[in-house]
């Protein structure tokens, strides 16, 4: 049986090398690269993966090419470079896909956040499901940022974990990555305002996509969100417990947050 594997990187040079070596399947591993110039394309082709380049244009464009890449498998394990898979999850994706009748397209699984050295189970929000493991063409991703993936049939939940290091390249960086994607965030959303009209009555729908987006619009609505979020994640899910790392994360997530609706609002006032 073999399982194919899609990485993602963009200036990866720190992480793609362990996020291959933690991989039990090398035998068709393949790195989707954004015109990355610090040698991750390089290192990706030493640990033994085959390296495509591809100009990035948004996260579901680019995701979509690379599931399209001609893999052997018939199943694709996808991870971000700074993403780890383990021993048991690994175990139990094999197992799971040698049982899989026709109908299974996709498989989910959680991830557990490090920052400082300590695992995020609180503040972070956990759990959040990732889609991770699809069925090759039964799957298509959508939603230029914070994607939403399409499956052409069943979807089933992993019971193992992938181990996310966000942190590794620094915070500077995690910032400016975080600026980007509120950038596209908000221009996203405000799109979806244009062609989505909020309907009360989609929170009742039978369509798990439609619940999520209408609770999504309402959520975006809220007046002091950013605030909310913080004290959902520190208080509430109880991140305090996390220590430092838990106040620094849920106030990083605040910072994200206020710029997502400064840029909405700046849109909104035509920039000003």
């Amino acid at each position: 049986m073999t399982i194919s594997v899609l990485i993602l990187t963009l200036d990866e040079a720190g992480n793609v090398a362990a996020c291959i070596e933690s991989l039990p399947w090398r035998d068709d591993v393949h790195v989707l690269d954004s015109s990355s110039t610090d040698g991750t394309r390089e290192i990706a082709t030493a640990a033994g993966a085959t390296v495509h380049v591809r100009t990035f244009d948004d996260y579901a464009r680019q995701r979509n090419a690379g599931l399209a890449l001609p893999f052997k498998g018939s199943w694709i394990v996808s991870l971000d470079a700074d993403e780890r898979m383990t021993p048991d999850l690994a175990r139990e994706i094999e197992t799971r896909i040698a049982a899989a009748d026709a109908d299974l397209a996709m498989m989910q699984v959680r991830r557990k956040d490090m920052l400082m050295g300590r695992w995020l189970r609180r503040a972070s929000g956990y759990p959040t499901w990732f889609p991770r493991v699809f069925r090759k063409g039964r799957v298509t991703v959508t939603r230029a940022v914070n994607e939403e993936y399409a499956a052409d049939g069943r979807i089933e939940r992993l019971d193992g974990h992938i181990i996310h290091y966000p942190f590794e390249k620094g915070m500077a960086w995690w910032f400016e990555r975080h600026n980007r994607y509120s950038t596209l965030e908000a221009a996203t959303l405000a799109e979806e305002r244009r062609n989505r009209p909020l309907r009360i009555g989609g929170i009742f729908s039978a369509n798990p996509a439609d619940r999520r987006a209408t609770l999504k619009q309402i959520a975006y609505r809220l007046p002091g969100r950013p605030y909310l979020i913080f004290l959902h994640l520190y208080v509430l899910r109880g991140g305090f417990l996390d220590g430092a790392a838990g106040y620094h994360y849920a106030s990083m997530r605040l910072a994200y947050e206020i710029m997502i609706d400064a840029k909405i609002a700046a849109a909104a006032r035509g920039g000003r």
